[in-house]
């Protein structure tokens, strides 16, 4: 006869144990052979037999010490989730709300150095449950690689329809997106090229985007501007806009600095042509060198910028 061996226990997994004994007024004390945790009496969601089978979500409380639970988590070890950020602690990084009494952080390391990409309370990120050194879980924010393996094809149908979707990646190329896929499945992997994100995203923030493009290997990309014949007249009245609170003059014109564009109206250079060309031949503006005027009577007030 073998001698069975002492399984490795692993954090946020789900086993099934022995119910050993009750220890008044703490709960039941459970174990496979080999060790014991305990299933506090606040964790028991239904009726145990001493002798008994249970299953169990088994974790570490906040004194490193193995505890179980018969509720169910959010995400187990290995998995992908899409969790609540419900705290935050600058030292440490942000805590995930997993439905049970605790929370898994998502350590500070994970996140951008820069404060305007990484995630706000309340925000949902996609995380994948990982362990520390010690053991313990801990999240991890996800890589396409992860998602590859989960994610569906988007269907041809999608291309120029409007979706939404987390930001689960944010780098200077553009963002990259899981975007709803509704009954399709977990969801459809998608990107917006920078030159299509008028602003900086932030890892966690829900997006409404427009599919430009389905690819042979059915992820998409993506864009936060209209179709360029309807983006147009936007663009178009923001820049006007912009010259009447200049008092109908500005220092910019189809010769300016694509980022210099791009951080002043938030769009890209390409688009600012399209929306000029557009303003000059509806004559409702002109360009002397590198400056742009409204046309004439419509608030320069005859004022020449050399």
């Amino acid at each position: 006869m073998t001698e069975r061996k002492m399984q490795k226990w692993v954090a946020g997994t789900r086993k099934v144990l022995t119910v050993l004994r009750q220890v008044d007024p703490y709960g039941h004390f459970l174990g496979d052979g080999f060790r014991e945790v305990l299933l506090p009496k606040g964790e028991q969601t239904g009726p145990l037999v001493v002798g008994g089978p249970v299953e169990v979500f088994i974790y570490h409380d906040s004194e490193d010490r193995w505890v179980a639970t018969m509720n169910h988590s959010l995400i187990e070890a290995g998995k992908i989730a899409a969790l609540e950020i419900v705290d935050q602690k600058l030292e440490l990084g942000f805590f995930l709300d997993i439905g049970l009494k605790r929370q898994l952080l998502l350590p500070r390391s994970e996140l951008s150095d820069l404060e305007f990409l990484r995630p706000k309370l309340g925000d949902r990120v996609y995380v994948k449950m990982e362990h520390d050194q010690r053991g313990r879980m801990i999240a991890a924010c996800v890589i396409e690689d992860d998602l590859i393996p989960i994610c569906v094809p988007a269907p041809l149908t999608w291309r120029n329809t409007w979706v939404e979707g987390i930001v689960y990646n944010t780098m200077k190329i553009g963002s990259f997106v899981l975007c709803d896929a509704g009954v399709l499945g977990f969801g459809v992997i998608g990107m917006i090229h920078e030159s299509e994100r008028p602003l900086s995203l932030r890892i966690g923030e829900r997006v409404r985007v427009r599919v430009t493009h389905v690819r042979d290997d059915g992820r998409v990309n993506l864009s936060l501007r209209d179709e360029a014949h309807l983006q147009q007249n936007d663009d178009a009245s923001l820049i006007l806009n912009h010259l009447i609170e200049q008092k109908g003059a500005m220092p910019y014109s189809d010769k300016t600095d694509p980022e210099l564009i791009k951080k002043t109206f938030k769009m890209s250079k390409a688009a600012f042509k399209r929306a000029l060309g557009a303003l000059m031949k509806q004559g409702q503006i002109r360009q002397e060198g590198e400056w742009t005027y409204r046309a004439e009577g419509k608030g320069t007030g005859g004022v020449r910028h050399e």
